[in-house]
Parts: structure tokens; sequence; C-alpha cells
């Protein structure tokens, strides 16, 4: 048997006689114990009372120790970093759909991507010989790009061999080829052959942090195990070029970008790793059918594919986000903020007080640090008046949005990368990411600062900018 399957069998047999050692141990020590209790008489049974109390004691610790969930830590994560050649300006842009667009259509357009709270310049792909001769080859010309751009660099920062991950997930919104990209990623860095992988498509913007739940779930039952999450977004593929208004909001608001992240449950990683996850929630509205066909891909009457965006969607996403504050308020919320919403709750509903409002938490009790998905302006405005944040707190997703426009769930990252980049990052710092997808869904993931992050430290995205920034909006 050559060297290479004999150790990948020898990793197969560690992790089976690891993950089923509860099975095995338990059994041993309930035989022992009921062995032990047929030979006590009355007469031992005083002086045996602390030694079967032990025994007991010690199987408590045994069954606590197997049975608590593994802790998972961000190693580090990455984003793509925009070759400065697909820097596009806005009047480029139009310029390129004036030859495709109705003028009606190009109208719409523009108004919409002045709203939209992006800058005069994004970066896009695909525009200098737009439209594509093969918009699937351009489209996976594109994921190619982003996808290796931002996990060669995670790479490079964390040093961790690719024959240790154990887990692979991608997650992209629309672009799902043949073989999947989480196969792309495989074939590339040559994982090994039993590495476990999974891609999520059509999850929208909230597949990002979905993933994350995914491979916290997997690193529980994988010990000492890497996990390797990327999210990115290649709106090449999605691109509509029809009349339907309802279809044309997404070549306004979407653009390219991908995050790259490195999860670990190894206890020996926590000292250099940069945060801990702590919690991670989803509520999925798809039993609603406003909220499930509130974001589609259909054709249109001419047959052409686009995703339709409905104009349902500010109230579905609304809806979608109190439910989920309402279930994550009492896991994160201190016992103060609790108590005031209590005590408000009691005077309105059971006491009858007219005109008391209902009390909003104050999640920046909970907080230092707000990762909002960076959909658009009326999204982050929604968010900021909802949750009563401060500007400083929405900073670095309006700066996102400004920057990179919509990369869907990965503009989360790029985000904390603005906040690193800042140096506002301290030790025991708390990180809320909100994120929102089709189906229609609304996830959140928690995160805790392991260690202060210098912005000397740190090698990102922002690195060369991020004294231009914040830069002043127009309302």
């Amino acid at each position: 048997m050559a060297p290479k399957n004999l150790k990948i069998l020898s990793n197969q047999c560690y992790h089976h006689i690891t993950t089923n050692a509860l099975f095995l141990i338990i059994p041993s020590l309930l035989f022992a114990a009921i062995h032990h209790l047929s030979i006590i008489n009355l007469n031992h049974l005083y002086n045996d009372s602390l030694t079967a109390a032990a025994a007991i004691l010690s199987l408590c610790i045994s069954l606590s120790y197997f049975l608590r969930p593994r802790k998972v830590y961000l190693v580090d994560f990455a984003c793509y970093r925009h070759d400065p050649a697909f820097s596009t300006a806005r009047d480029v842009i139009t310029e390129k759909m004036s030859t495709l667009l109705s003028p009606e259509s190009l109208s719409f357009v523009t108004k919409v991507m002045e709203r939209s709270g992006a800058g005069d310049e994004t970066f896009v792909y695909g525009l200098r010989d737009f439209p594509p001769k093969s918009s699937f080859e351009c489209a996976r010309e594109e994921a190619e790009i982003v996808l290796c751009g931002a996990v060669d660099d995670l790479m490079a920062k964390t040093g961790v061999e690719a024959a240790r991950i154990g887990v692979v997930v991608v997650n992209v919104s629309t672009f799902n080829p043949v073989p999947s990209l989480s196969a792309m990623v495989v074939n590339r860095y040559k994982l090994r052959e039993d590495v476990l992988t999974y891609n999520l498509g059509g999850m929208g913007c909230s597949a990002g942090l979905i993933a994350v739940d995914l491979a916290k779930r997997l690193l529980q039952v994988q010990r000492n195990s890497y996990a390797l999450i990327v999210s990115l977004e290649c709106p090449t593929s999605g691109h509509y070029l029809g009349p339907d208004k309802s279809k044309l909001l997404s070549n306004c608001l979407f653009r390219m970008g991908a995050s790259a992240l490195l999860l670990s449950n190894r206890p020996s990683d926590r000292r250099t790793s940069k945060y801990e996850l702590t919690l991670t929630l989803r509520t999925h509205r798809g039993a609603d059918d406003r909220s499930y066909n509130c974001v589609s891909q259909q054709p249109d009457n001419d047959g052409a594919l686009g995703i339709t965006i409905s104009k349902d969607l500010p109230a579905v996403a609304g809806e979608a986000l109190k439910a989920n504050i309402t279930a994550l308020g009492p896991l994160v919320l201190p016992v103060s903020e609790k108590l005031t919403f209590l005590a408000t709750l009691i005077r309105r509903k059971w006491l009858h007080m007219k005109g008391l409002e209902p009390y909003v938490p104050d999640f920046k009790a909970a907080f230092e640090h707000f990762c909002v998905h960076a959909g658009g302006k009326a999204v982050l405005d929604a968010v900021e008046a909802s949750l009563r944040l401060r500007a400083w707190d929405m900073e670095p997703a309006r700066m996102t949005l400004y920057r990179y426009c919509n990369t869907s769930s990965s503009s989360v990252w790029y985000q904390l990368a603005y906040a690193e980049a800042k140096g506002r990052v301290r030790r025991g710092d708390r990180v809320w990411q909100l994120g929102f997808g089709s189906g229609f869904k609304c996830a959140s993931g928690v995160w805790r600062a392991l260690r202060t992050i210098p912005p000397h430290e740190v090698d990102n995205p922002w690195l060369h900018v991020i004294d231009q920034y914040p830069i002043s909006l127009p309302n």
C-alpha cells in the first residue's frame, strides 16, 4: 500500500477511535461499577460510600468532558484584493450599457446606482469586452480570480498546510458550475482525498454566515481539524439586459468580491487565532410565500433570465431581522437590558399604559463592532434606525458599500477588515455579523476577539487607503 494511502487510512482510524471513544469508555465504566456493587455487602457499604461517590463524580466529569461542545477559533481571514485594472467609473458602466438598454431602462439604472451608496468607481470584471461572448466562461474566470486570490492570501497569512484542511465550504449566490467551486479549491490546492466538501448555492447574501454555522457543526465531530470557508460573488453570471426593472436592480448593486476564513477546533490554535466563534443563529422565513418570492431567479416575458427583487424586500427583511434579534437578544444582552425590556413589556401588555413605545434593547451594550451586510444604502439606513446604532457603528458597512458595492456575503468580512485596519479591535471585543439572503433568511454570527490587533500588523485590502476613510457621503 502506498505511503499516502496508509497516511489517509491512519487518519481515518484515528478520527474513528477519537470520535467513538465515549461509547467505548462508558460501557467499561458501567460494567466495572455494576460488578463493584454486586460484591458489596452491608458491612462494607458505609466504608465504600466515598469510593462510590468518587466513581460517580469521575464518571460525570468524563461525560461532561466528552459531551462539551468544542470551541471553534478563527485563525485568520482574508478578503480578495481587487486588481486596480478592474476599477471602473460609473460613467463607463452606463456608457457600455447604453448600447444594450432602452433609454428608459438606462435612466432607471443610472438613478439606482447614484442612490445605492456606492462610490463613483467600483470594481467590475469583464466590462472591457461587454457583453461577453460567453457569460459562463467570463463568470468562471471571475470566480477563479476572486476565489483563488482570497485563498492564496489566507494560506500565506496562516502558514497552514493544505493537507491539514479537513472541511471545505464554498458559497456563491447564483453561479454553480460543474465541477463545483469547492472542487476547484480541492484541485488547485491539492487537498487530501478524505476532505469533506460542500457547495452552497442559491442561498443569497446570508450564505457566508450559514457556511460558518455548517463548518462549526462539522468541527464538533472532527477532532484537531481545520475548516476552510470561501464566500464569493461573481455577478457576471447573472447580468440581465432586458426591460424588467425588478431584474435590472441586481446589475446596479452587485460587484465582484470574496473572503476566505480558516476555522480550527485545535486547542493549541487559540493563542495564535484572532477570534473565537461564540454563537451562530439563523432565522428562515421561507414558509411565508411573500418572503419566499421576494428575491427569485426567473425569466422575463422574452425568456431572458434574471434575478427579480420584489418591492416587498424592505418589509420582508425587516420582519426577518426582527425575528432574528428577538431570538438573539436573550442570548447576548446583559441582564440590565433584559430587565428593562421586561418592565416595558409588562407596562404595555398588562398595565395597559397608553402611549408607551416598545423598548428597543441597546445592542451596543452587547457588541463593540457591527458588520451589517452592505446590501444597499436603504438596507443600512433601516438597520441603523431599527437598532438605534451610531454613525460610528455603521461606518465599516457604509465605507465597504462605498468602495466595493454589494459583494454579497463576503461584505461582512470586508467590514471587519476595515475595523482592523482602523485599529479598533481590542482583546475581548465582541463582533456581531448580520446577513440577509433570499429564501428569505437572516443570519447572525457572533465573535469575540482573542487579542488586540494593532493596525501596523494588519495586511488586508484597506491597508494602503485606510487613511482616506471615512468619506462624507451625501444624503
